[in-house]
């Protein structure tokens, strides 16, 4: 299935960005302890990770 390999590759994207930015996520849990900025600077690092690999796909 199609989705799941796109919940997967998210889900190895956030882990990825979670460990470059030092914040301990759980890998199959509960992560609402996590403070904002946390929580924002992982989605600020996924962001930046698929942005740089939609512009290496695209050359």
């Amino acid at each position: 299935m199609a989705s799941n390999r796109k919940n997967t590759n998210l889900n190895n994207i956030k882990m990825q960005a979670a460990n470059e930015v030092g914040v301990p996520l759980k890998d199959n849990g509960y992560n609402g302890d996590l403070t904002s900025r946390q929580a924002g600077s992982v989605g600020g690092q996924m962001v930046k990770k698929m942005i740089e690999s939609y512009q290496n796909s695209a050359k």
